[in-house]
């Protein structure tokens, strides 16, 4: 095994273990958000949120947040665990995957880490 580490994998690896670390406290976040949405004493939690969407969108927002922060937390844990395999140079597949699910949210650092890791697919 080469000792020589390359920068462009590393690099991607690095970024893609950043972003997924920041989709999941934020889908945690939206999750969290959304099972207080669905709470009956969520007024007297959050005094600061005032119910002004009526009765429909009391139901809808809590859904489609708890929804998008669990499919946010996911493409975390995808991204983390490939940017881990792009830093230990162990599968291009999983690697390449992480950064594409670091991309998934319109995120520019998820781009670079899918360069930086197609870039660096000769070090696997």
């Amino acid at each position: 095994m080469n000792e020589d580490r390359g920068g462009l994998l590393s690099a991607g690896g690095i970024l893609s273990i950043i972003v997924g670390a920041v989709e999941i406290i934020s889908g945690g976040a939206l999750v969290v958000l959304g099972i207080i949405g669905y709470m009956p004493f969520r007024e007297s939690l959050c005094p600061f949120l005032p119910n002004t969407g009526g009765a429909l969108s009391m139901c809808i927002f809590p859904m489609w947040a708890t929804i998008g922060g669990g499919v946010l937390v996911v493409l975390g844990i995808i991204a983390i665990a490939g940017g881990i395999s792009a830093v230990k140079r162990k599968s291009f597949g999983l690697s390449l995957a992480g950064a594409i699910c670091a991309f998934i949210p319109c995120n520019i650092l998820g781009l670079l880490a899918i360069v930086f890791v197609s870039l660096g697919k000769r070090e696997f």
